[in-house]
């Protein structure tokens, strides 16, 4: 069965910027761009920030303030916290032997960047992979990891698979099934969530009297290295 996906994978595979490249800077900005993000939107916010810092070196060298406003758009901001904490021990230590040394890398993250940068023989479990795997009933090896994902993500759909243009369709015993909706995440209008953003949003655009901002916000945003303040101005860390 891994086979007909490595075959069909050969002329369905996605071109992906961070496929283009396999140093593993670049496969852990894609990773951590790439948690709870949709692929649509990661694509521009990876090439630009790539173009802007295409080394380790090069955003552990920035300013926080930068790199937070660089990843405005993309959500969950502490991801940009983590992201620029790794690449400064990177650019001091070097990559660690245990990729989950680095800040905000977990066991998913260091599987990716251990296998698509370094050749590591492991499978990183991704949503897409685990749903693959579990439908299929199938082990499959590390070779297989991106035919996996780019599967799950354009065919073996989460509620309804596209069976019909699935190369493992023929063998595999959940073909036909139709799946329940997964739990929908809250909604982002009127939520904390959104308090968030726009109070970032505000100090990213400039210095703020404390008393101008939503107090829980600020000290949400404070709690994630967010935000700074001193002498009650509300700033971007630097």
């Amino acid at each position: 069965m891994e086979s007909r996906l490595v075959a069909w994978h050969a002329e369905h595979a996605a071109d992906f910027p961070w496929r283009r490249r396999r140093d593993p800077y670049a496969v852990l900005v894609s990773e951590v761009m790439l948690q709870q993000t949709q692929t649509s939107r990661v694509v521009p916010r990876f090439e630009a920030w790539i173009d802007r810092w295409p080394t380790a070196e090069g955003l552990a060298a920035a300013g926080l303030d930068d790199v937070i406003r660089a990843w405005q758009g993309l959500g969950y901001n502490r991801r940009a916290v983590s992201l620029h904490r790794a690449a400064q021990q990177v650019a001091a230590h070097g990559w660690p032997e245990d990729l989950t040394d680095l800040p905000g890398v977990g066991a998913y993250t260091a599987a990716a960047i251990g296998r698509f940068a370094f050749g590591a023989h492991v499978l990183p479990l991704d949503t897409n992979v685990v749903r693959v795997t579990g439908r299929t009933g199938v082990e499959f090896g590390p070779a297989a990891a991106e035919a996996l994902m780019d599967l799950g993500r354009e065919v073996c759909l989460a509620r309804v698979p596209r069976c019909g243009s699935c190369p493992l369709a023929g063998g595999c015993p959940s073909r036909g099934r139709r799946y329940e909706p997964l739990r929908k995440q809250s909604r982002f209008e009127g939520s904390f969530r959104q308090r968030r953003a726009e109070t970032l949003r505000l100090v990213a655009e400039r210095a703020r009297d404390v008393q101008e901002l939503d107090g829980a916000a600020v000290n949400s945003l404070l709690a994630d290295g967010l935000l700074q303040v001193e002498d009650r101005r509300v700033r971007l860390p630097v």
